[in-house]
């Protein structure tokens, strides 16, 4: 594309710090309208590529040009606030609202406002003394009321409930504007995403679509160049194989072609075997792990006590992989909390089974032994692990989880948050216990490392327990998952975080009580699923085989576009035609994929 067109140009960029080397040699361009994920290892060189695209930073060599008129919104994970404001005073300023009525009266405000529960917090309340959470969705809430033509996000969705990134999502797909956002919730990015850039080893590789089309295109890259890095490759390929098997409303979505996808995944076997891991996990842990009998459990509030839980029965097997979720505040930790005895229940008991030998991983990083190397933290639980059927020594483990062989001798002092984040989880495995309970994992884990996690997490023959906003981590690693509405009850949704923002959309529809075997009781009426006829599902699989000779036309005019785009690069006039032309493609591109899902949905049932 023709530099004029971008809102933002890098050309021949170079960037380093001493002796490392992040950035060598990049050209790239944002375009308006694009939306652009950031992904990469943390260190990587991602923050640094934010800070030179909105001006932050300077490059070494090269130059980073921006349109003269742009008018470009930050969020960075600071979550600085003017000192002495309240909400109204950051997000509704009153040089853009003179007036209440201007902003009352506007859908799109009241939309960011609910949506990101500031008529919760109150307009006039003081940032001063609020979360860090709380500060972040102010600082969120003032960027997207602005009319930007880029809107730059550092990890956005920190802070959100499952809820709240499904709606950031759907906002921010509604936008006019450019989006640049770094971000390691994949469910986001696959949903948000035309175009993906990984910054790896000083270069930025570009993919067309979210994180499904990268993690295709990665593993095509890498077999292509025959990669020697075979683990790495196999855990792409693992990954890519989990995506294709996955959920319809991910597999059905073209976003690449399938025919590639197949090829690339036709010997790969399943990501785990659920009913062996039952089995093992069933040897190591008897038959009871937890069990929840009638349990009430109330917090004091300044208004006096909340009941979290009232009379809550639940019941945990061996092998059960089981996702938490739930609005902010029903009580998700305190749950994990009252499992691992941290605290203990106001009536009823909970009873862990005689095997049970647990690692809990608490949102907060714990302190860690400053004075010892990572290794030797590391080897101070142990030094070799049995994972599953596979035994793993401390250094091979660090190693799969970002610490490379000279970084395994960094004092833990000298580690940043989320190398800590990773140590703590290290540590934890290492102990070979036989349940995991994890509260927030993905919180500080970069892709590569969150990859390596649930290929652990695949071999690993005990009970797992996820608290998540990542819906993608809870897809992925979770056979079943329950809800925590905040009316003292547990609810088991056969279909997963999907259901449940549902159900939320629907006003907290009644839910089916949990319980560990998936049946249990209910405690209301059912939506009822409207079934599909043979005959609606025949129209439906002509439609979807009709749509798909239409997409491939289209790949094809776009291909051609592409081709005659290169062809025109000196010929301004000429280009900004042919941009017109592959625009109006893509966007019918977009909309008949989107048919193309829906119709393949009927299809199958």
């Amino acid at each position: 594309m023709s530099a004029p067109l971008n809102l933002v140009n890098f050309e021949r960029v170079h960037k380093a710090f001493g002796t490392t080397v992040v950035l060598d040699d990049v050209s790239l361009g944002v375009a308006a309208g694009e939306r652009i994920g950031i992904v990469g290892r943390n260190g990587g060189g991602k923050s640094t590529l934010l800070s030179l695209l909105t001006g932050v930073e300077e490059p070494d060599s090269g130059r980073v040009t921006r349109r003269g008129d742009l008018a470009m919104g930050v969020l960075d994970q600071s979550g600085t606030l003017p000192p002495g404001t309240t909400v109204r005073d950051v997000v509704l300023p009153s040089s853009m609202f003179a007036a209440e009525h201007e902003w009352a009266g506007d859908a799109a405000v009241r939309s960011v406002l609910t949506g990101l529960e500031l008529d919760r917090l109150g307009l006039d309340a003081p940032v001063a003394p609020m979360s860090g959470g709380e500060r972040r969705r102010v600082a969120l809430a003032a960027q997207l009321i602005r009319p930007l033509d880029l809107l730059v996000l550092d990890e956005p969705t920190n802070h959100l409930d499952v809820e709240g990134v499904a709606w950031l999502a759907e906002y921010v797909k509604r936008r006019t504007g450019g989006l640049v956002v770094v971000t390691h919730d994949r469910w986001f990015l696959d949903e948000v995403c035309s175009t993906t850039w990984e910054v790896a080893d000083g270069a930025v590789h570009a993919y067309e679509g979210g994180y499904s089309a990268y993690t295709l295109a990665r593993a095509e890259r890498a077999r292509i160049a025959s990669v020697t890095e075979e683990r790495r490759l196999n855990l792409v390929r693992k990954e890519l194989a989990w995506l294709r098997r996955g959920p319809p409303a991910r597999t059905s979505k073209p976003k690449f072609r399938i025919e590639a996808a197949q090829a690339l995944i036709a010997d790969e076997p399943p990501a785990r075997d659920s009913m062996a891991l039952k089995g093992f996990a069933a040897k190591r842990l008897g038959r009871t792990v937890y069990d929840v009998e009638d349990v009430d459990y109330a917090v004091p509030t300044e208004d006096g006590p909340r009941t979290l839980f009232r009379d809550l029965t639940w019941h945990v097997g061996p092998g059960d992989r089981i996702g938490v979720v739930g609005v902010n505040g029903a009580g998700k930790t305190s749950l994990l909390k009252l499992l691992v005895g941290e605290t203990t229940p106001d009536a009823g008991r909970v009873v862990v089974g005689q095997t049970v030998s647990p690692a809990y991983l608490s949102q907060h990083v714990t302190e860690l032994p400053r004075t010892l190397r990572v290794v030797e933290a590391v080897q101070d639980v142990a030094r070799i692990a049995r994972i599953g059927n596979q035994e793993i020594s401390a250094s091979s483990l660090a190693e799969r989880f970002g610490f490379a062989a000279n970084r395994q001798w960094t004092p833990v002092g000298d580690l940043s948050g989320g190398e800590r984040r990773r140590l703590q989880l290290l540590r934890l495995l290492m102990a070979e216990p036989n349940v995991l309970i994890l509260d927030e994992p993905t919180n500080d884990l970069d892709i590569d490392t969150l990859t390596a996690l649930e290929d652990l997490l695949d071999s690993f023959p005990g009970t797992v327990l996820v608290v998540s906003h990542d819906r993608y981590f809870v897809d992925r690693v979770c056979d079943k998952v329950v809800a925590l509405l905040g009316d003292g009850t547990l609810a088991e949704l056969p279909g997963g975080v999907e259901e449940y923002l549902q159900r939320r959309a629907a006003g907290g529809a009644p839910l089916t009580t949990a319980s560990g075997d998936g049946g249990g009781r209910s405690v209301g009426a059912q939506q009822s699923t409207p079934s599909v006829s043979a005959a609606e599902a025949r129209a439906a699989k002509k439609e979807a085989a009709k749509l798909e000779r239409r997409m491939l036309k289209l790949d094809a005019d776009e291909k051609k576009l592409h081709e005659q785009l290169a062809a025109a690069a000196t010929d301004y006039a000429k280009a900004a035609e042919l941009d017109a032309q592959l625009r109006a493609v893509q966007a019918e591109k977009e909309q008949v994929e989107e048919e193309w899902l829906a119709a393949a949905e009927v299809a199958e049932g």
